[in-house]
């Protein structure tokens, strides 16, 4: 539904994006992870063609951001971090005027008024004026703007930034309900908002994408570093204590199970017990295979555990040398 291919963006001297290549699936629902100044709000303002690039390919749902912008604008809803709302108009008055801009039949705008209030719960806002709404209904207001046309693409921008905590909360799950019909794609600098949200994470830094996770349960199930030759980045490690066993034979075997990068001997106790440490791609849980092996080897396993990256400490070594 999105293709992003080698784009860069320069103000001057200054490369804000650097080569950065990605896509997004139709009805996936996916988070932009960056630092501030990282470069997300830049990639969204190119994506929705509010901005051009230096250089690259985009395309949306197969049409060209740069050749082909207008194909573009009607299948895009955009939600800017700074919501252009006319506080002077009611909740119903504003969306009709936008529904208007973005090429609604006169006929169909009243049933499209009352499918995006009910989808962002605006019911008994639709007639007060905008400028008396809380900040999260304005929110709400923003998305529905971004809905009135129907698009098949949605990208918001920090679309919780400055909400409480229950406004947040709220939020975060009208974005889910939306993807359940949409692809999404929305920015965010917090991630326990986005791993809550997203089944897929995309991290920038420093104007390169630096993390592509699969993510599942609010943890990452897969991680590809798109600047180490597309190869998984081994995301778990299984720490294994055995007693009595040959410490080279148990590397060679270990080493052959599949999803396996690589086995380390890590210590060897007096009382003739060692620790290795197994790298592997978190594509599959290998315990079950590595019991399996030990047990047919008959290697005396005193302790099997794994060591699992948490998403923060992903996010952080993938931004570590980002400055704010």
């Amino acid at each position: 539904m999105i293709e992003v291919q080698n784009l860069s963006k320069n103000y001057g001297p200054f490369q804000a994006l650097k080569d950065i290549s990605f896509s997004v699936d139709k009805g996936q629902i996916v988070g932009f992870l960056g630092p501030n100044g990282a470069g997300k709000t830049t990639t969204m303002r190119i994506l929705t063609c509010f901005m051009p690039a230096s250089r690259g390919k985009v395309t949306v749902a197969g049409y060209d951001v740069f050749k082909e912008s207008r194909e573009v604008r009607k299948r895009i809803g955009y939600l800017p971090e700074n919501i252009p709302l006319y506080t002077e108009m009611t909740v119903t008055r504003y969306l009709s005027y936008m529904a208007k801009i973005r090429g609604v039949p006169r006929k169909q705008i009243n049933g499209r008024l009352d499918v995006v209030i009910e989808s962002c719960a605006l019911t008994e806002r639709r007639k007060q004026i905008i400028g008396q709404l809380s900040r999260g209904f304005r929110q709400r207001v923003g998305l529905a703007q971004a809905l009135v046309h129907e698009p098949e693409v949605l990208i918001l921008d920090e679309p919780t930034s400055g909400l409480d905590p229950r406004q947040i909360v709220e939020i975060r799950e009208l974005i889910k309900e939306l993807g359940k019909e949409r692809t999404i794609l929305f920015s965010t600098h917090i991630l326990p908002e986005a791993k809550v949200t997203c089944e897929r994470l995309l991290i920038i830094s420093k104007g390169k994408i630096t993390g592509d996770m699969q993510v599942s349960n609010g943890r990452a199930i897969s991680n590809i570093n798109p600047n180490e030759d597309e190869s998984n980045v081994p995301i778990n490690t299984l720490t294994l204590v055995v007693a009595d066993s040959d410490p080279e034979e148990i590397m060679i075997v270990l080493t052959n199970i599949s999803d396996v990068v690589s086995v380390e001997k890590a210590t060897e106790g007096l009382d003739d017990t060692m620790t290795f440490h197994i790298q592997y791609t978190h594509t599959n849980d290998i315990r079950a295979e590595v019991a399996k092996t030990i047990i047919k080897n008959g290697w005396k396993l005193l302790e099997m555990h794994t060591d699992e990256k948490s998403l923060e400490e992903l996010f952080l070594s993938l931004t570590a040398e980002t400055a704010e």
